[in-house]
């Protein structure tokens, strides 16, 4: 057998880093890498499961790769990642269509996996596997594969999370909050550097607490200022900082550092102190604006981004409307907004005061009107205004160039899209466009020369 593999990666970029350190190893191991499913031996699928959308949209992918046991090469599937360490026993139940099933304390058996479905598949006996390593075992470094475009990657420096937020299911699936070593990140990093990135999205399920557990106090300074030295890297862009660990020493790096895009992705969740008590965070309304005025204050040209949750048990139409007055005050340039979603294990799912599914609905969209007049304002004071960007592509429908500026994340917000007429660049090229018009949210612009 020709061991041909296949590999889908669902959900966060932090799920993706595990996927490419899983292809790495594979590719290691003598696998060779097949875009077309329908000719693959192995088909791999990296589960996502923080909220019930996401696990229908991993059980709607592992039944469709499934049918290439009909219809293509495949001998063997196999499902890692939250949806497999949360439901585990259960893929293996009921859905027989899946031969191997690892949590997400197993990426490292993978090969054994594998190789394993291959020879049973040559032998003529197919046995199902289960693995479930342990989540909270200390990180191993792993090499990785980049699937992302050449000049970005997400760096991923600490896995778990020790906030225990009561909706979130993230500590029963990933394990207690871990740092990788300061110089493991930093040598990664040099080598993405060195291969071609000019973008490094540094990731963590909560950045303000790296280092806590290795070194005994918040890192994430000291590790940004080493990154920033690195020769070749242009820009750095962090996702997530939690509110109440924002320090002032790391608000004065943030902003003294060109390297670090004023880009910050700060998700707040709500803003009632009665709900934030009720969500157990740690911090109140007053607290957020604080923050917030203090890094609008403190960083010039700020884009702030953030994620809301609505619908929380017992929220009520003042609380929600309260929500909304915020959002609009404040002007979050970006944000997501999410209907709550009611996972078992977790606290907020035995409280009382359920919403109705209609009801988070119409507060989502509501929400969502909102924050549409926040960013469409945003995008009218920018017309006019000079920006650099980093080109991704071009566009041969639309006939145009799109890119991102700092204000834009990759995979998360919009695109810029600008004319060239003498001017080719390519992807990965940084250029400055002159915004001219907006269209359906998008900004519009022209190349700048000379």
């Amino acid at each position: 057998m020709d061991k041909k593999l296949h590999m889908v990666s669902l959900g966060c970029a932090k799920n993706l880093v595990n996927t490419e350190q899983m292809l790495a190893a594979l590719l290691s191991a003598g696998y060779e890498y097949n875009d077309d499913p329908e000719e693959a031996d192995i088909i791999v699928v990296n589960t996502c499961a923080f909220i019930e959308d996401a696990k229908q949209e991993a059980i709607d992918n592992i039944l469709e790769l499934a049918e290439m046991k009909n219809t293509g090469a495949l001998v063997g599937l196999v499902v890692t990642g939250c949806l497999s360490q949360r439901y585990g026993e259960e893929l293996m139940r009921e859905m027989p269509e899946v031969d191997a099933v690892l949590g997400t304390g197993s990426y490292q058996d993978i090969v054994e996996v594998c190789d394993k479905l291959i020879s049973d598949a040559e032998a003529g006996h197919m046995e199902k596997i289960l693995r479930m390593g342990d989540i909270d075992a200390p990180l191993c470094e792993a090499p990785r594969v980049q699937t992302t475009p050449e000049y970005m990657a997400y760096l991923k420096i600490a896995e778990g999370c020790d906030n225990h937020c009561a909706y979130c299911v993230i500590p029963s699936i990933r394990g207690r909050f871990r740092s990788r070593e300061m110089g493991a990140i930093v040598d990664e990093a040099q080598n993405l550097v060195a291969n071609g990135v000019k973008e490094l999205v540094v990731v963590a399920q909560d950045l303000t607490a790296y280092g806590t557990d290795l070194y005994g106090k918040r890192a994430l300074s000291d590790l940004l200022n080493r990154l920033c030295e690195i020769e070749g890297v242009r820009w750095i862009r962090l996702h997530y900082l939690y509110p109440d660990e924002m320090d002032d020493e790391l608000i004065h790096v943030i902003a003294s550092q060109p390297k670090i895009l004023k880009y910050l992705d700060i998700p707040i969740q709500h803003v009632s102190d009665r709900i934030l008590r009720a969500m157990n965070r740690r911090y109140t309304r007053t607290e957020l604006e604080r923050l917030i005025k203090k890094l609008r204050k403190t960083i010039p040209n700020l884009v702030l981004r953030t994620t809301v949750i609505v619908g929380l048990p017992g929220e009520t139409d003042d609380e929600f409307a309260e929500l909304c007055s915020f959002i609009q005050r404040m002007k979050f340039q970006r944000a997501g907004v999410f209907r709550y979603s009611r996972e078992e294990g977790t606290i907020a799912a035995d409280l009382p005061d359920q919403i109705d599914e209609d009801c988070k609905i119409h507060r989502q969209d509501a929400l969502m009107e909102i924050e549409n007049r926040v960013i469409d304002k945003y995008n009218a004071a920018m017309l006019g205004h000079k920006v650099e960007v980093l080109v991704e592509g071009y566009d041969r429908t639309a006939g145009c160039y799109y890119a991102r500026s700092y204000a834009e994340s990759p995979d998360i917000d919009g695109k810029i899209f600008f004319m060239s007429q003498s001017v080719r660049p390519k992807p990965g090229d940084f250029v400055t466009v002159c915004i001219t018009d907006e269209i359906d949210g998008d900004p519009i612009g022209e190349l700048v020369t000379g």
